[in-house]
């Protein structure tokens, strides 16, 4: 349509020269889309959240986007579309949001990562000053780790995904865990819940589903299981796990 291809040129000189920051990232695809569906009157809508997902995952500001989207319908002499800012938000916010859900899990296990972990603390000490309590002494850190160097990735990513699955058969939903790195995972549960025969009964399931499976070698073998006593601060808590994590 080279009447679009004409508005969308138009549309990118004048916001590359009033609001867009860096003249490389402002093409993509959906700015054709946005370019043809104005330029043909027809519905903004679909384009504009399309648009609005691009920016967002290029790491473009709301903001940028919107003010980009105001210098289209500058370009055309029209006043602005209000569905077609809403649009570009709504498209934004729901990539952003996707975003923020995938960076606090490990895509091989499906666990929350150490940064999730940390939150969940955050919380737990929280609850523990209000309440005139100490961490330390109502919940504690179960640590298990498989690590082995040199396996494949498609053994390392099986491994990953059973432990995964193993943990949450072991302690149920409601226990934080994560995995904090490669091998290497840890779980946030009550001191009550810590028996004499839980590090003994965790390595013996992950060890029995890894031989179904066919990973017996992917795992450290005996399987390290241990608990960690929780320090006086969320922070202190924090530095544990990185310290665990190296």
């Amino acid at each position: 349509m080279p009447r679009a291809a004409e508005l969308r040129d138009r549309w990118r000189a004048t916001s590359l020269a009033d609001v867009w920051l860096r003249p490389s990232d402002w093409y993509h695809p959906a700015v054709d889309a946005l370019a043809e569906a104005v330029e043909a009157d027809r519905s903004p809508v679909a384009a504009a959240q399309r648009l609005g997902a691009a920016r967002a995952v290029a790491g473009v500001g709301m903001g940028e986007a919107l003010d980009d989207v105001m210098c289209l319908y500058r370009t055309t002499g029209c006043p602005t579309d209000p569905a077609a800012l809403r649009a570009v938000a709504v498209g934004w916010a729901e990539s952003q949001g996707a975003a923020s859900q995938a960076s606090v899990r490990d895509p091989s296990t499906g666990l929350p990562t150490a940064d999730y972990l940390g939150e969940r603390l955050r919380e737990a000490y929280g609850e523990a000053q209000r309440s005139g309590t100490a961490v330390a002494e109502t919940a504690c850190l179960v640590v298990l780790d498989v690590a082995l160097d040199d396996l494949d990735t498609w053994r390392r990513t099986a491994r990953s995904a059973t432990v995964g699955r193993t943990l949450d058969q072991v302690f149920g939903e409601g226990h934080p865990m994560a995995v904090l790195t490669d091998g290497l995972y840890a779980v946030l549960t009550s001191r009550t819940n810590v028996t004499p025969h839980l590090a003994q009964t965790l390595r013996r399931v992950v060890e029995k589903n890894a031989e179904i499976l066919g990973l017996a070698g992917a795992m450290r073998r005996p399987t390290r299981v241990w608990i960690e006593r929780l320090p006086a601060t969320h922070a202190d808590a924090v530095d544990l796990l990185g310290h665990l994590g190296r």
